[in-house]
């Protein structure tokens, strides 16, 4: 029976000219998931892809990588594997008419004795009830779903979705990887890059660990017509790098403002300069990152270092002032400096754990003795009554209980020997014994 979803005959293309040029990556592209480079961490015999094919038991999947590591391709190789009917749609171009029409075809199919694997690029882009329309056709089994997406399926899929599925995680391709599929490629072409050991390299490089923007960039140069082989300068000139995959508002964008953070935290400043690096070439808002700097100073280093703050602020302001990319240098100090003080979270912990008391302390009203009493009957209710003006007491510390009557005196605030707080430690150690000796 004729699929639902197959094209109408009228709007069949004629049969491509057996001559017509492919696209290298279309030529490339492989028959058995053999042939496959890269992504031993999936298709190993260990691996989740390798055990499900073994026990012939695949279950439903995500796969969540960057562009041009395979998805498509292993989603393509898994149906021939498993002799499963192979339908892939785009959520960018695909409605609900069409999806209604994909599992009314897949039942068919199904009834016919034959499954089908449906492959959903950019699973990501559908909204919660379109990704609801898959769960009852994947529990009857109507449909083996293998969706791609290049964001985190944490944030982006249904937990319904995601608890149904198994997402496997394909990584960039590594500078050996796409070196094989650049020799691959001479194979298939027939012929040597003109490129010499440093050239050859950088052209890796700008590949960024796509391998389908690699064989677009080996493409382009086997199609030159040069003598001898051509240098790295020369290759940079005709070529442009493939811009880094930056998404300001996606999960890159968390990545690396997470591996700044945790850099500068680690007293590391070359690694926190270099993540710095890495988001304004991304394209980041220079604001955004003078905001995370700034907070980085209030989290991190806050009283082992009072300066650290104003410093940030200062760098801030030096930016609004210069823009970019002279202000991006302010910043740039701003974060050496950063990483380079001395870290304390004491403040970040007492803060919490104070709104965690205020929250389960509820409405306990201060003792009466630090309230004012500015009505008689105010006065007459104890309002005032026995407090102790401190600049007044032996040393300025009049040592009174200022926590709720009844709470017993918790401890916030622990300051670390480093940096200033040290000395903040060694005042708060004096008030305690003061506090102490007097009894309060």
């Amino acid at each position: 029976m004729a699929d639902l979803f197959d094209t109408p005959a009228a709007d069949i293309p004629a049969a491509p000219v057996a001559d017509a040029p492919r696209p290298l990556a279309d030529r490339l592209r492989p028959q058995a998931l053999s042939e496959v480079i890269g992504q031993a961490q999936v298709l190993g015999a260990e691996a989740p892809l390798g055990v499900m094919l073994s026990s012939g038991s695949l279950s439903s999947l995500v796969f969540w990588g960057p562009p041009g590591v395979g998805k498509t391709t292993i989603a393509r190789l898994l149906a021939d594997e498993t002799d499963l009917h192979f339908v892939q749609i785009s959520a960018i171009f695909t409605g609900v008419p069409e999806l209604r029409k994909v599992f009314e075809a897949a039942k068919i199919r199904r009834q016919n004795g034959q499954g089908t694997l449906l492959f959903v690029d950019e699973i990501h882009r559908f909204n919660k009830a379109q990704q609801d329309s898959f769960l009852p056709h994947m529990e009857d089994g109507t449909i083996l779903l293998v969706g791609a997406t290049t964001e985190n399926p944490s944030f982006e899929l249904n937990a319904a979705l995601l608890s149904r599925s198994q997402v496997l995680v394909l990584e960039r391709l590594s500078l050996a990887d796409l070196e094989r599929l650049a020799q691959r490629a001479e194979q298939e072409l027939g012929k040597a890059l003109p490129l010499d050991g440093l050239a050859r390299e950088a052209l890796l490089e700008m590949a960024d660990g796509d391998g389908r923007a690699l064989l677009n960039l080996v493409e382009q140069v086997a199609a030159w017509s040069v003598n001898g082989k051509l240098d790295s300068e020369v290759l940079a000139t005709r070529l442009m790098r493939r811009a880094a995959k930056y998404d300001k508002s996606g999960d890159e964008h968390y990545n690396l403002i997470s591996a700044l953070h945790k850099s500068v935290r680690g007293s590391d400043p070359d690694a926190a300069l270099y993540w710095f690096a890495r988001m304004l070439e991304g394209g980041e808002d220079p604001r955004f990152l003078a905001r995370r700097i700034t907070r980085m100073a209030c989290e991190d280093i806050a009283l082992a270092d009072p300066q650290a703050q104003g410093l940030c602020l200062n760098a801030w302001e030096t930016y609004e002032r210069l823009g970019s990319p002279e202000g991006e240098l302010a910043l740039a100090q701003a974060v050496i400096y950063l990483a380079l003080a001395p870290k304390t979270n004491a403040g970040y912990a007492a803060y919490k754990a104070a709104r965690a008391l205020a929250k389960q302390t509820g409405s306990e009203p201060p003792p009466k003795h630090i309230l004012n009493a500015p009505t008689s009957l105010m006065a007459d209710q104890g309002y005032g009554a026995g407090y102790q003006y401190d600049h007044d007491a032996e040393d300025g510390f009049s040592g009174q209980n200022y926590f709720p009557e009844g709470l017993k005196r918790p401890v916030l605030y622990t300051p670390v020997e480093r940096g200033y707080e040290r000395e903040l430690k060694r005042r708060l150690d004096y008030f305690a014994k003061l506090r102490s000796q007097r009894g309060s």
